[in-house]
């Protein structure tokens, strides 16, 4: 077999190929002007992808962590302070809590979407926490700390249950930021709203990355948040740029979290193509899905509810026997990946915060079934057809079926 045989995973190169003159320009322009950190080329993408997201502001910073870190920071939480959010996700999410002085602390995940459960998080707050009635804030029964905000993460490109989730924050007094590293261009429909709304635009602010397999992904390193508060995008700034309201007046400790402008220009470039590259993977979805009714293996995809619009960035499925179909697909010159394989509070690195196997079921056992399967904006029809006709080939033999899961998100909340 050719390595033009080969379908890939993720194909970093074929978009580049394309676009090459023109990322080639912005290095050009970059050169010849001496514009490396800051400037217009940043403001200019602030401006454009704030827009995209359908927010008012826009702030670029070095990587989604950091977009993360400086968010949860400018909110006010931090030294103390508990954040809800799944087990599911990459530790980037929880790297972001803890190092901006918070502890995360972890609630289940719904099985048909794998995104946060809003019954859980009720849950948690109604049974694990108490009102101080001196303060006004909810604690943790057991940890005594306030509890301050929730990180839902729309997960694989699809945005999380966030009506549900809002109004439980609300009624908690509780801050709500958006991990959107994984879905730019999503759509959640807000029954509340009586519309359809951008990832990025739901919560106090977004975090979104631009590492280079993303949807919208730069040539390295980069980030940003989204908000609709000016006073929280004022603070994120100073954060990013070492506390500095103006040059060399630094009104707090901040970081060097900045967007080089290089980047910034490419990100430029790439937004414009990015509805057409979410389009084309929405295309792809249908596709897989249609393969997989035909093939009588519809019960493999994560589902995706009716107020979702993912935009895809993964395509994940879930069998069993995992492991020795990705063995096998590999044999046959088709590319998978795991996202995750372990849960954040089984990692070595959380082992500290006390949780054991067990304590949330559902996403333990995802975690265990779950694949990804090649999905980006240039895969074609016939490669997807192969795919399907491998994983077909292989299921009577190797994959035994999960079975489906009546979705539970209707319920939630009711």
């Amino acid at each position: 077999m050719t390595n033009s045989d080969k379908i890939p995973f993720l194909d970093l190169i074929a978009p580049h190929v394309e676009l090459e003159e023109e990322l080639v320009d912005v290095f050009r322009g970059a050169l010849r002007t001496g514009a490396f950190i800051g400037g217009s080329a940043v403001e200019k993408f602030e401006r454009d992808f704030a827009a995209f997201c359908e927010a008012e502001h826009c702030i670029g910073v070095s990587s989604g962590t950091d977009a993360l870190r400086f968010a949860l920071m400018a909110a006010g939480i931090g030294d103390g302070d508990i954040v809800i959010t799944v087990p599911n996700s990459f530790i980037a999410t929880t790297e972001a809590i803890s190092q901006s002085g918070a502890r995360p602390v972890f609630v289940d995940v719904d099985e048909a979407t794998y995104n946060m459960d809003p019954r859980r998080l009720l849950e948690y707050l109604e049974g694990s926490c108490y009102r101080d009635g001196e303060s006004g804030y909810w604690r943790d029964c057991k940890l005594g700390r306030r509890v301050a905000a929730v990180v839902p993460v729309h997960l694989y490109g699809q945005p999380a249950d966030m009506d549900k989730i809002q109004a439980i924050a609300d009624g908690f007094h509780l801050t709500v930021i958006e991990d959107a590293c994984q879905a730019h261009g999503a759509d959640y429909y807000s029954e509340k709203d009586d519309r359809w709304k951008k990832a990025g635009s739901m919560g106090k602010a977004a975090a979104f990355s631009f590492y280079p397999g993303k949807n919208l992904g730069a040539c390295g390193e980069g980030g940003a948040v989204s908000t609709n508060d000016a006073e929280l995008a004022r603070k994120i700034r100073m954060l990013r740029d070492h506390g500095q309201a103006k040059k060399y007046y630094h009104d707090v400790e901040g970081y060097n979290g900045r967007l080089d402008a290089i980047q910034a220009g490419i990100l430029q470039v790439k937004l414009k193509h990015l509805a057409g590259w979410n389009q084309s993977r929405s295309q792809a979805a249908r596709q897989y899905a249609e393969l997989f009714d035909r093939a009588n293996l519809g019960w493999l995809a994560v589902q995706e509810p009716e107020w979702a619009r993912s935009s895809y960035h993964l395509y994940v499925i879930r069998v069993q026997n995992r492991d020795a179909l990705m063995k096998q697909l590999a044999e046959v010159n088709i590319g998978t990946a795991i996202h995750y394989p372990v849960p954040l509070h089984l990692q070595k690195a959380y082992k500290s915060l006390g949780y054991k196997a067990g304590d949330f079921p559902v996403a333990e056992h995802v975690a265990t079934e779950i694949v990804s399967l090649p999905m980006y904006p240039q895969l074609r029809a016939e490669q997807q057809e192969r795919v399907v006709r491998a994983i077909q080939h292989f299921a009577p033999a190797s994959v035994k079926a999960v079975p489906a899961t009546k979705t539970s998100y209707a319920a939630a909340g009711d």
